[in-house]
C-alpha cells in the first residue's frame, strides 16, 4: 500500500503489509519492517532500520544527520525496534560515528515535536511528552516518562521507571524509580504509580522506598548510604546501586517540593 505520490528509493527494503501515505519520502539503504504505517509527509532518512508494527505520523523525520560538529558525513545509523509510535513532527537523528547507531527499543511512544538526538540509546516502553528533548549520547531506561518541554543534557542517564517532570532542565543522572523536578533539577519522591502499573509487587516497592529514605533523606554520604542499601534484599535496589556506581555525571539529589 504505497501512495502514488510517495518517493521510495529502489534500494529500500519494504516489508509486508506496510502502509506508505501521500508524499512520504523513504531514502536509500533503509529497511521498513512488516506492518509499519507511515503517514503523509513523513521522511525516513538513509541508513535507518525499522522493525515491525511501527507508526510514523505526519511530518516526522527519522534518521536525519546528527547535529554534531564532529560529524564527518559518514554512513552512520539509526536502529528502531518494534511497535513504536512517532507522532507529528518527531525528529530522531542517526549516530555520529559508525561503530554504534542511535538505538530505540520497543513499544515506545513519542508525542509531537519530541526530539531524540544522535547516539542516544533508549530501551522499551518509554513515553516522551510533547517537546521533550534529549541531547546527544543519552541513555533512557525501560518505563521512563519524560514530560513535556523537558530538556536533558548530553551524556546523562535516565533510569528505568523514573519520571522527569515538565519543563525540567536535567543535567545530572536521574536515578531509577524516582521523580525528578524543578530548576535546578532534584529528586522529589518515588514513581510509585508507575511502578504499580508496571507490575511491581508491594514488597518490591516497599524495599525501594526504604532505599530512597536511606539515599535521599538520611543525611548520610552517598557511599555510606549505598553500603546500607546493599543490605536490602532486592533486585531493584541492587539495580539502583549499580546505576549510582556507574554514574559519570553524578545523580540528582533530594530537593523539597
Amino acid at each position: 500500500m504505497i501512495h502514488p505520490t510517495a518517493i521510495v528509493d529502489p534500494s529500500a527494503v519494504i516489508g509486508e503489509d506496510v502502509e506508505i501515505g501521500p508524499y512520504v519520502i523513504i531514502e536509500e539503504d533503509t529497511i521498513i519492517g512488516d506492518g509499519c504505517r507511515i503517514f503523509s509527509h513523513a521522511v525516513i532518512k538513509n541508513h535507518t532500520i525499522m522493525g515491525s508494527g511501527n507508526t510514523v505520523h505526519e511530518h516526522a523525520v527519522l534518521g536525519g544527520d546528527p547535529q554534531d560538529l564532529s560529524y564527518d558525513g559518514s554512513s552512520t545509523g539509526l536502529v528502531i525496534g518494534n511497535d513504536n509510535v512517532f507522532r507529528e513532527c518527531v525528529t530522531v537523528h542517526r549516530s555520529t560515528k559508525q561503530d554504534q547507531p542511535t538505538c530505540i527499543g520497543n513499544s515506545n511512544f513519542f508525542m509531537a515535536y519530541s526530539h531524540i538526538a544522535h547516539d542516544c540509546q533508549l530501551e522499551d516502553r518509554i513515553i516522551f511528552a510533547n517537546c521533550a528533548t534529549l541531547a546527544g549520547h543519552i541513555s533512557v531506561g525501560t518505563g521512563a516518562f519524560v514530560s513535556g518541554s523537558t530538556a536533558v543534557h548530553q551524556f546523562c542517564q535516565i533510569g528505568a521507571y523514573s519520571i522527569l517532570s515538565g519543563v525540567t532542565p536535567v543535567s545530572l543522572d536521574a536515578p531509577p524509580f524516582m521523580i525528578v523536578a524543578g530548576n535546578p533539577a532534584g529528586t522529589v519522591g518515588l514513581n510509585v504509580i508507575g511502578m504499580r502499573r508496571a507490575g511491581f509487587s508491594r514488597d518490591s516497592i516497599s524495599k525501594i522506598k526504604q532505599a530512597y529514605k536511606i539515599l535521599m533523606l538520611s543525611g548520610k554520604s552517598q557511599d555510606e548510604a549505598m553500603d546500607e542499601m546493599a543490605n536490602i534484599d532486592s533486585e531493584h535496589v541492587s539495580m539502583l546501586i549499580d546505576f549510582i556506581k556507574n554514574s559519570k555525571r553524578g545523580i540528582t539529589r533530594h530537593r523539597k517540593k
